[in-house]
């Protein structure tokens, strides 16, 4: 597993996702594709998906459903491919999907690893390699991160750190593709600022890769402690996602918790 290889896999993937071809993310352009749910999709992502802007740094690949390709073309014309995942531009689109009935709803950068400096960071505290079969009394709200209680099968792998037998930390992986599975880590407040994440998510990265899987890794913009988290561990911005749905799901994501259901991308 190499640099090469890992982007490689990474872009292919993204392609599987959006119905474009990886290369696509090589342009100097912007280019726009059908929308189109492949069954080779992440797991994760569920229609009704009005449109999907990915950028790699180099320009935007849009999948778009019919009816929003006149707006989305206007819009990534409008702007650098670079302001269309940021405010006050974003608003120029979200106020025209509003009149059809949709909002901009997801929003991430995603990480991957660098293998001129992952290595296996340590911390005070005991790690344990975990299998699925151990995960079956830790789906609990402190472990909502590494965990996901409504896709359990999709939980393959993880890294537990123990205080004298007590989990104080995980990082868990989600099999949300056949070639990369994505890491999410959690730490119990009393424990945190003590190297305990950035142990657990090296360490977990270097097992994905030697079942020959490409780890990688998702946070808000605004999460900077997942970020530094993310680069202390050894990955780097790949790329950035955004995702336009209902706006119908919009609403329930921000009723009160009582209210809330679980939610794909």
């Amino acid at each position: 597993m190499d640099h090469d290889k890992i982007w490689r896999v990474a872009m292919e993937q993204s392609a599987a996702d959006i119905n474009c071809e990886a290369a696509d993310f090589l342009c100097d352009k912007n280019k726009i594709v059908p929308h189109v749910l492949g069954a080779g999709a992440r797991k994760y992502y569920k229609e009704p998906i009005a449109c999907d802007l990915v950028s790699y740094g180099n320009n935007l690949v849009a999948s778009v459903k019919e009816e929003f390709r006149e707006l989305v073309e206007a819009y990534i014309g409008r702007f650098e491919y670079y302001h269309c995942f940021e405010t006050p531009n974003m608003h120029w689109l979200d106020s025209r999907l509003a009149q059809k009935g949709y909002r901009i709803c997801f929003m991430a950068e995603y990480y991957l690893p660098d293998m001129a400096g992952l290595r296996a960071l340590s911390c005070d505290f005991e790690l344990r390699v975990l299998k699925q079969s151990d995960f079956a009394t830790l789906y609990l709200p402190e472990w909502g991160n590494a965990l996901c209680e409504d896709r359990k099968a999709l939980d393959v792998l993880g890294v537990g750190a123990y205080d004298n037998g007590k989990l104080v930390g995980l990082a868990g992986c989600s099999a949300d593709c056949d070639s990369m599975w994505q890491i999410g880590v959690d730490v119990l407040p009393g424990y945190r600022r003590r190297g305990i994440a950035s142990a657990l998510t090296s360490r977990l990265a270097l097992e994905i890769i030697e079942r020959d899987r490409v780890p990688f890794y998702c946070s808000a913009w605004s999460n900077i402690r997942s970020m530094r988290n993310a680069l202390k561990s050894g990955f780097l911005p790949a790329w950035v996602e955004l995702t336009a749905k209902p706006a119908s799901l919009v609403d329930e994501m921000n009723a009160p918790a009582e209210r809330k259901e679980s939610y794909g991308a």
